[in-house]
């Protein structure tokens, strides 16, 4: 049904995906993807990311929800990329967050590792759970329901 099954999603391919641009793209590639079932996003942090500015003065920490943003652009392109949507008017709109939960903080440098899983679809409704991690570590995790829709 969907776009061919890729191991890995680069940058240009999301751009083609996800209506987002920079500074709010907050994935840069996907790997180990499964069409349709699970990836893995990679975002790699830098001191000059516009979200560490003033959060906080002392100690620049990425706040909570760019990484919960982080996970659901993941799973928006694995949703698209598997339902073949590139290049068209369509968005991914949330549902619901659910059992959102911030273990760790993530500081400029950091790379996050993006787990998302499919574990529901019902027509254009999607349900994943996503998993943050850095260095093997969970930082954040939360369940995340989203539509796709026109734009």
């Amino acid at each position: 049904m969907g776009a061919p099954c890729y191991t890995e999603m680069t940058r240009e391919q999301i751009l083609r995906i996800l209506p987002h641009r920079p500074p709010m793209l907050m994935v840069d590639r996907l790997i180990n993807v499964v069409s349709g079932e699970s990836a893995v996003g990679i975002k790699e942090t830098s001191q000059d990311d516009w979200y560490f500015k003033g959060h906080f003065e002392k100690k620049a920490v990425m706040p909570g929800v760019m990484i919960i943003e982080a996970l659901a652009q993941t799973a928006a392109a694995l949703a698209m990329d598997h339902l073949g949507v590139y290049d068209k008017d369509k968005l991914v709109y949330f549902m619901g967050i659910d059992e959102a939960r911030f273990r760790k903080m993530v500081f400029p440098g950091d790379v996050l590792h993006l787990e998302v899983f499919k574990t529901h679809r019902r027509g254009n409704v999607w349900r994943f759970k996503g998993v943050a991690k850095v260095n093997g570590e969970v930082v954040a995790e939360a369940v995340k329901t989203a539509m796709i829709a026109d734009n």
